[in-house]
């Protein structure tokens, strides 16, 4: 099957991934190849060149509230998206998988015509509402949580889900916490993460909190996580995927702080699947990954009451979480599930297009 991948231009495609979607997005076309496939991946320059991408233009990267940035933003995606659709209706594929949170894309389907699955990776927002009520009416629509199809219900009725999965050969199981024991926190070092409540949380729960990820916002950095900064915090920077897998690995518990209705988390998964229970804020995704045996959930934006979270969490099951990630985060199992709805989205295109080919053809 000839498939393009389209990936949203705001980071490169590669490691140190920026966030979960260039994770996956990397993650899910490795995967395809693998399986035999011509995958032609579109996206931003600085994405790996072992995945041969068609790279359109320069990570867009985040306005952070400057307009001006942001209009540049908007011409440069706007041309970025107008040539990458030109690219896929002459380029012969069979079928288009699209990550890109774009409107774009989604208004050019009907007149490219082809087979197409839109994974939804986010709650809505305008642009990206008006681009499904005008996409091609035979897209399938694909969420990756319960929690976040439930928010697009209303737009989208029937979106499957299908679940994030991780790489559980790089993210391997750890019997055992260091000792000295502390937490670990990884992510966008942006406002909606909540670095800054993870911190005041850990110091709550009376645990060193060594973190990892991107400083991709340099004023919330300077306003909430500086002063914070001691000598029970450790960051680690932005890490490669076995170097944070490692340190994962490691901790007696994760910390997942998200002020957002976080659509899946993860590093949820990827701390599951290296034995460490996760202490989260009850937001989004994390009700629907986490249960009982594996983490514990605390009220939103309350740094008290994940501090409880983290001492209860600390003391759960390695093998638990393990054993929940493998049963229900695994990416080989996540990839043929995302071949089962190609094939469906396919087979319903193929079957709808049969009365207009009988007709022509002047039979009944």
């Amino acid at each position: 099957m000839k498939i393009a991948v389209l990936a949203h231009l705001k980071y490169p495609i590669g490691q140190p991934y920026a966030g979960g979607l260039e994770m996956h997005t990397h993650l899910l076309t490795v995967a395809l190849k693998r399986h035999g496939h011509d995958v032609t991946l579109f996206a931003s320059r600085g994405s790996d060149p072992a995945l041969d991408p068609v790279m359109l233009c320069d990570p867009t990267g985040d306005a952070l509230l400057d307009p001006d940035r942001e209009e540049a933003i908007d011409r440069a995606e706007h041309e970025a998206y107008r040539r990458m659709m030109e690219m896929v209706a002459a380029g012969g594929f069979d079928l288009v998988h699209n990550n890109s949170l774009h409107a774009l894309p989604l208004c050019e389907s009907t007149r490219i015509g082809l087979p197409w699955v839109t994974v939804l990776h986010t709650p809505p927002f305008e642009s990206l509402v008006a681009g499904i009520v005008d996409a091609d009416p035979d897209m399938a629509f694909l969420a990756v949580s319960p929690s976040l199809a439930q928010e697009w219900a209303h737009l989208v009725p029937n979106a499957q889900v299908v679940d994030n999965g991780v790489d559980l050969s790089t993210f391997v199981f750890s019997e055992e916490a260091d000792v000295p024991a502390f937490a670990f926190w990884s992510g966008r070092i942006v406002p909606e993460k909540g670095l800054h409540l993870a911190i005041d949380a850990a110091r709550a729960a009376g645990l060193p909190l060594t973190f990892a990820g991107p400083k991709l916002n340099p004023g919330y950095w300077a306003a909430e996580i500086a002063p914070r900064m001691g000598p029970d915090l450790t960051h680690l920077g932005h890490l490669a995927h076995r170097d944070l897998a490692h340190h994962l690995g490691r901790a007696r518990v994760a910390i997942v702080s998200p002020r957002w209705e976080e659509p899946f988390g993860l590093v949820v998964a990827e701390a599951l699947a290296c034995g460490t229970p996760v202490a989260a804020f009850r937001r989004g995704a994390m009700p629907d990954i986490l249960d009982a045996s594996c983490g514990r959930l605390a009220r939103p934006d309350d740094p008290q009451d994940l501090a409880v979270a983290i001492r209860e969490a600390a003391g759960l099951s390695r093998r638990a979480c393990r054993d929940r990630a493998e049963a229900l985060y695994d990416a080989t199992a996540m990839t043929g599930r995302y071949l089962e709805a190609y094939d469906a989205v396919i087979a319903r295109c193929a079957e709808r297009a049969r009365p207009a080919l009988r007709v022509a053809g002047g039979r009944g």
